[in-house]
């Protein structure tokens, strides 16, 4: 795979754009791994990537600005730019700025319904389900456990998630020790675990059509 930066890295900082191809994704830092994995597998060496710092999940009240920046940043380099971001909590304010930009976004809420499949995901409707991607496993204490300070106060456990009934993982690849940390952040938030392995679900197929036209 091409390289990327460390888990951490891509939370905090993102990643450059590199290459010099004539089409750009401008994605979330959580979806590195997979694109670039996509972009490797189909080569499309004309396909490049950036990332806007994973940690932006936390706050999508900044997903909106930080988006337009990158957009203005790197379109006069690019025939084109593509958004791999779904809604993500910014209340379809993203989507209305990437039709202001004239650019086209990821469909789909968040990237928990674009990896099991948009349809899927919506027939479910699993209100008590938390959910974990491969990076939001490698990263659970960046992302979960620190921020709500329960590496600090985990008595403050069941009044975050006394609600759910399970977590549930959304693999994307089939690696059994991710599986493994994945069963340990169910039990470290007493709730029941479940696996799916979802692969890159609609991921894969924008991808393709951002990347043939």
């Amino acid at each position: 795979m091409t390289s990327l930066p460390d888990d951490t890295t891509l939370t905090d900082a993102g990643l450059a754009a590199r290459g010099d191809g004539r089409v750009l994704v401008i994605a979330c830092g959580a979806l590195a791994r997979e694109i670039l994995a996509l972009k490797d597998a189909n080569g499309w060496t004309h396909l490049d990537l950036t990332c806007l710092p994973a940690i932006l999940h936390n706050h999508p009240e900044k997903i909106v600005g930080a988006v337009r920046a990158a957009v203005e940043r790197n379109r006069s380099d690019y025939d084109q730019v593509f958004i791999a971001y779904g809604d993500c909590g910014t209340g379809g304010l993203l989507e209305a700025a990437c039709a202001e930009m004239g650019v086209e976004m990821i469909e789909g809420p968040h990237c928990y319904s674009f990896f099991e499949g948009n349809d899927a995901f919506a027939a479910r409707d699993e209100i008590t389900a938390f959910y974990l991607t491969d990076f939001l496993v490698r990263q659970f204490d960046a992302f979960v456990w620190k921020p709500l300070g329960l590496d600090r106060h985990p008595d403050l456990r069941d009044m975050y998630f006394g609600n759910y009934d399970r977590l549930v993982y959304q693999a994307q690849t089939d690696d059994p020790a991710l599986t493994a940390m994945a069963q340990r952040c169910a039990d470290r938030l007493g709730l029941a675990f479940e696996r799916r392995f979802t692969g890159y679900g609609d991921l894969a197929q924008d991808l393709k059509g951002w990347a043939t036209g």
